[in-house]
């Protein structure tokens, strides 16, 4: 009895050893998993953002592409974000849309900024794309949607041109799960509030495109990819609630105009 209580018990420490020993490994390292990963996501970036490059007109004015740069970096100071990691694109399409690629590609449509009544509505929309970003949400998406070895034949040039195309347009017209989208959210009210900017009109555009008599419903892609708008608002707001602070913006009113007035020509 005394023997088999000893042999059970030295099959336990054997067996809780093993474990502690690889547990200690560092398998990510040995497999280069991250590695190939962190590879993956920047061809795909560069893949999807050819995509968009090809099919719209980039807007390189300097009006508009110093205010758009203003801002991002006044949120990254803010909020410890590395700015060289993104990378900005603001494209010519009446759409109201903003959406994040792989890699911390973020496109900004001119319809978006036309439709923001103020710098601070469009700040939001820009913070929660970020924040997309720098949850990972995009690569979730894509792993979860289409799977991390279809992604990776993409890279090797094992996949058509038409099956890229297909994946970047799905990146800029579905949704998120609803708990990335809130997770997004919420982080995007933290990153305003860091960078003295107040969210409630963020909470206020989203009120705003979910009306349906809203003159450019046709065009706003970003509330179809972005559901429950009206819901979303509440809770941004309930959020931000005791957040108060000196809010004051990024852009100087002049500054803010030229760049609406910029993209109207």
């Amino acid at each position: 009895m005394k023997k088999s209580i000893s042999q059970g018990l030295i099959t336990i420490l054997l067996f809780l050893g093993t474990w502690y020993a690889l547990a200690q490994v560092d398998w990510m390292n040995i497999f280069k998993v991250q590695q190939v990963t962190d590879k993956t996501e920047q061809k795909l970036g560069e893949l999807f953002w050819e995509v968009f490059k090809n099919a719209e007109r980039e807007i390189k004015s300097t009006p508009v592409v110093n205010s758009i740069d203003s801002m991002v970096t006044h949120f990254c100071k803010a909020n410890l974000i590395d700015r060289s990691k993104l990378k900005i694109h603001v494209l010519d399409k009446e759409d109201i849309n903003a959406f994040a690629l792989p890699n911390g590609h973020l496109i900004v449509y001119s319809g978006l900024i036309l439709n923001a009544s103020n710098q601070e509505e469009l700040a939001g929309v820009i913070c929660h794309e970020i924040a997309h970003i720098e949850l990972n949400h995009v690569m979730k998406k894509l792993v979860k949607e289409i799977g991390l070895s279809v992604l990776i034949s993409m890279t090797t040039g094992n996949s058509g041109a038409e099956v890229i195309k297909e994946t970047a347009k799905m990146l800029s017209s579905t949704a998120f799960d609803r708990s990335l989208e809130k997770d997004a959210d919420i982080k995007a009210v933290d990153y305003l509030v860091k960078a003295n900017l107040n969210p409630k009109p963020f909470a206020d555009f989203l009120y705003k495109l979910s009306d349906t008599e809203h003159e450019a419903t046709k065009y706003l892609t970003w509330i179809s990819t972005h559901p429950d708008s009206k819901a979303r608002a509440e809770y941004i707001i309930e959020y931000s609630k005791g957040k108060e602070s000196a809010y004051k913006p990024i852009l100087a009113n002049d500054t803010w105009e030229k760049l609406k007035a910029e993209l109207e020509n």
